[in-house]
C-alpha cells in the first residue's frame, strides 16, 4: 500500500518484507524505515553490520543508512520521505529529527511486550482502513496515525533506554550533540567545536555523557569511521581520497584512527569486504 502527493514528492508505504528484498547491496535507504517482526525474528545488514530482529519489536532506520535484507516473513514495514512527515522536524519527539532516530542509541531496537503488541495491532488496522479513503483529508490522516506510532514508539525506547537515567534536559542535550555530530563531522572533529555549539564546555559535555555507554569523543570517531567504512565497502575511491571528504589532511590520520577503532587497517577492511 503506498501513499503519493504528486505536488510535494511526499511518499508513505506500508508492506511486508518484499519492501527490503528490493534494496541491493550498497544502496541507501533514502527513507525512514520501521522494521515489524511480530511472530518471527528477522535478520537484517545494517552499515556491514549483521542485525537480528527479535520476534515483537520493532527496528528503526534512517534514510542514511545502507540495508540488505537477509531473512524475514510476516514482516510489517514501514517508510516515509522527509516530503512526507519532516515538516515537523521542529518538534523534538515526533519530528524525524526526533531521540527515535539521533538519541543515544543508533538503529534502535523496541521490544513490545502482549500489551503493546494488541495497542500496535490496532494502530496498524486503522492505517490499513485509512489506505482505503481516497478523499482530500487523506494525507492529514496518515500524517496524525504516523505522528501516534512515533511518539508511542518514542516512549517505548525511552523507557527501554540507558538514557532514562539522565533528565529530559541532559537527554535533549543529548540529541542536540548527535544532530550537530551528523551535520559536522566531516569537517569537526573535536569535542569543544560541538559544546561550542551548544554553549557548553567540553567538561560539561563529558559529564553528562557520562551516564551513557559513550563518551561524546567517542561518539565523533565512531560517526567518522562509520563514513570510512561506508566508502571503503561502496565506493572506489581512493583512501587518500576518503579522508579527505571526511577532514583528514593526511590519510595516515585516517588510518590510524580506523585502526584503532576497528582493529584492522583500511586496506585490509576493504578486502574482507569484498571477499564477503
Amino acid at each position: 500500500m503506498k501513499f503519493s502527493e504528486f505536488n510535494t514528492e511526499a511518499m508513505f508505504q506500508i508492506g511486508d518484507e518484499s519492501l527490503l528484498e528490493k534494496y541491493r547491496v550498497g544502496e541507501q535507504l533514502g527513507v525512514f524505515t520501521f522494521i515489524w517482526a511480530r511472530q518471527n525474528s528477522a535478520r537484517v545488514i545494517v552499515d556491514n553490520i549483521p542485525i537480528r530482529i527479535p520476534q515483537h519489536s520493532i527496528l528503526a532506520l534512517t534514510p542514511l543508512q545502507f540495508l540488505q535484507f537477509e531473512a524475514g516473513k510476516d514482516l510489517i514495514v514501514y517508510q516515509f520521505n522527509r516530503s512526507f512527515y519532516c515538516i515537523q522536524d521542529h518538534d523534538k519527539e515526533v519530528g524525524c529529527a526526533g531521540s527515535l532516530f539521533f538519541g543515544d542509541m543508533y538503529s534502535p531496537i523496541i521490544p513490545l511486550d502482549d500489551k503493546e503488541q494488541k495497542s500496535y495491532s490496532a494502530l496498524h488496522s486503522v492505517f490499513i482502513e485509512e489506505f482505503e479513503n481516497k478523499d482530500a483529508i487523506q494525507s492529514e490522516m496518515l500524517r496524525m496515525l504516523l505522528s501516534r506510532f512515533i511518539i508511542k514508539t518514542t516512549r517505548l525506547l525511552k523507557s527501554e533506554s540507558a538514557s532514562e537515567a539522565i533528565t529530559d534536559n541532559k537527554q535533549e542535550l543529548v540529541r542536540q550533540f548527535n544532530l550537530l555530530v551528523e551535520a559536522h563531522f566531516k569537517k569537526e572533529h573535536s569535542v569543544a567545536f560541538y559544546a561550542g555549539k551548544l554553549n557548553k564546555s567540553p567538561k560539561t559535555i563529558s559529564n553528562i555523557f557520562s551516564k551513557l555507554k559513550k563518551t561524546p569523543l567517542k561518539i565523533i570517531h565512531d560517526r567518522i569511521i562509520l563514513e570510512a567504512k561506508r566508502q571503503f565497502i561502496y565506493t572506489n575511491k581512493t583512501s587518500k581520497e576518503i579522508a579527505y571528504d571526511i577532514g583528514f589532511d593526511d590519510a595516515s590520520h585516517l588510518s590510524r584512527m580506523f585502526k584503532k577503532q576497528t582493529g584492522s587497517s583500511p586496506t585490509h577492511f576493504r578486502l574482507k569486504s569484498t571477499i564477503n
